[in-house]
């Protein structure tokens, strides 16, 4: 059986994979990563045969993008909420190019996680690669991270990361004193 994965398929997390929409020759290497759940960012609907492949797999699909195309805003608020609730893991997030949509929204995950802006812009390039768009740079800049109500049951590298940020913190301020 050959495995193919799609295109923009990229590990993101523990738990958190990112793609293009997937195709039927697809199917074998994804149901190899044992997903729970499926996020559609973008608007269009996905080929029957993926709706299909969720479904027969016991796959649950999310199309965030059909509900919240125009606001932006709540779309990235959204869909962080859904992959950071550890009971939808794991979780594939995907968009029509794998760029747009899912690329800002890891951008988002990663400003959440308490990356430097460079890093995150660096992580969003080496997926947009020359589909990078200047407005989804600005846009996870500019996202407000009071926006997002966190789950009741996070994952655990999601802790982790808080944990060491909190020991940053404490280790700044105690060489301010």
């Amino acid at each position: 059986m050959l495995f193919t994965p799609p295109e923009s398929f990229g590990v993101v997390e523990r738990g958190i994979y990112r793609s293009n929409t997937l195709h039927p020759l697809n199917f074998p290497f994804v149901k190899n990563l044992n997903l729970r759940t499926a996020v559609m960012l973008s608007p269009e609907v996905p080929m029957r045969s993926v709706t299909n492949f969720f479904e027969d797999s016991g796959i649950r699909f999310v199309h965030l993008g059909q509900a919240w195309k125009p606001n932006l805003e709540e779309l990235m608020k959204e869909g962080l909420e859904l992959i950071l609730d550890k009971k939808n893991q794991p979780v594939m997030v995907m968009c029509t190019s794998g760029v747009h949509e899912t690329g800002t929204l890891m951008g988002c995950l990663r400003k959440l996680q308490g990356w430097n802006f460079n890093s995150i812009v660096v992580e969003y390039h080496s997926f947009a690669g020359s589909k990078a768009r200047f407005v989804n740079e600005q846009f996870i800049e500019l996202f407000d991270l009071d926006l997002v109500t966190f789950p009741l049951d996070l994952p655990n590298w999601f802790l982790f990361h808080q944990e060491l940020l909190e020991e940053e913190e404490a280790f700044a301020l105690s060489r301010l004193t």
